[in-house]
């Protein structure tokens, strides 16, 4: 049986912080995700991050939601996109 101090020890461990809800989808033109608003290299770096970089990183999230609010224009820029 394991003791109640090495029990304590597997559950109160210190997470990473992280703004992650588990909705991961990369924006295509934003080229950030949906649900966190990182972008591919913040969330593959998160890890090996200082938690004082991560804080920043997080502060400045709520600005990028308004990236993902506009509308991608259905198919008239569909139509747009491939006249290019």
């Amino acid at each position: 049986m394991s003791s109640p101090e090495h029990t304590d020890k597997i559950w109160k461990r210190a997470e990473i912080e992280s703004p992650c809800v588990k909705l991961c989808v990369i924006h295509p033109k934003a080229k950030i995700c949906t649900g966190c608003y990182r972008t591919l290299d913040e969330i593959g770096s998160w890890s090996s991050l200082t938690p004082e970089l991560r804080r920043d990183i997080m502060s400045n999230l709520p600005e990028r939601a308004d990236l993902l609010k506009q509308r991608r224009g259905g198919r008239k820029a569909r139509l747009k996109d491939q006249d290019l």
